[in-house]
């Protein structure tokens, strides 16, 4: 299915890694797609506010609204990218075989539910304000649980050598990896020791879609 006008909404931040993979799964197939800011800091933070729980009751970014499907929302943001596949199946995020898809969704999963939810905004913002941690612990215990996690991941890649995991295309996996990288270099953690991660993540960086879904591309950007 294919669409040529702008049915989808996409509420995020820019720098939500998130929505960051959202954003890729929709550039990778090709979908026009309207941007509704959602700031996660300013004023308390907009996701908490009467208008955006009304949309998302988890009070979560991102969140994909389909005009087509009847205003269908859909939130978070693994479930958003199945739904894409399935519904817009060209070019596919996901191999065919169904061994090859269980083991990209595992590594893809370990990133986002092992590694990610460790180090998002909440958990940073309980660490500094509730329980009162420095910013040197902070960001000590930011670098420890992704430096931990992306060791994983870099033996998984093991698989699929110089090439993606849907072979000469990037797909799921990468829409996953490559906003955990740039939270990564963002708190200045050290990658020297993920050679498969960098080399993958600099193959991902020279291709159109991931630079329309970088953060900084975003009009939200700050």
């Amino acid at each position: 299915m294919n669409r040529e006008v702008t049915v989808l909404t996409l509420y995020g931040y820019w720098r939500s890694s998130a929505a960051y993979r959202v954003r890729i799964a929709l550039s990778l197939k090709g979908l026009a797609y309207q941007q509704i800011p959602v700031h996660l800091v300013r004023g308390g933070g907009e996701q908490h506010g009467d208008a955006y729980q009304a949309l998302n009751p988890q009070g979560l970014v991102p969140l994909l609204v389909d005009e087509e499907n009847g205003g269908v929302t859909i939130a978070q943001s693994l479930a958003i990218l199945e739904y894409l596949d399935e519904i817009f199946p060209v070019p596919a995020i996901l191999p065919d075989d169904p061994l090859q898809r269980a083991a990209v969704r595992a590594l893809a999963l370990h990133i986002a539910c092992e590694v990610h939810p460790l180090n998002n905004l909440r958990v940073l913002q309980y660490l500094g304000g509730e329980l009162g941690v420095s910013e040197q612990q902070k960001n000590a215990w930011y670098r420890h649980w992704v430096t931990e996690g992306l060791a994983a991941v870099e033996q998984g890649l093991a698989a699929y050598g110089e090439t993606f995991s849907l072979g000469k295309r990037a797909g799921y996996l990468e829409a996953c990896l490559i906003p955990q990288v740039y939270n990564a270099r963002r708190f200045d953690c050290d990658l020297d020791a993920y050679p498969r991660i960098l080399a993958l993540a600099a193959r991902c960086e020279a291709i159109e879609a991931f630079r329309q879904a970088a953060p900084d591309a975003q009009p939200d950007a700050q």
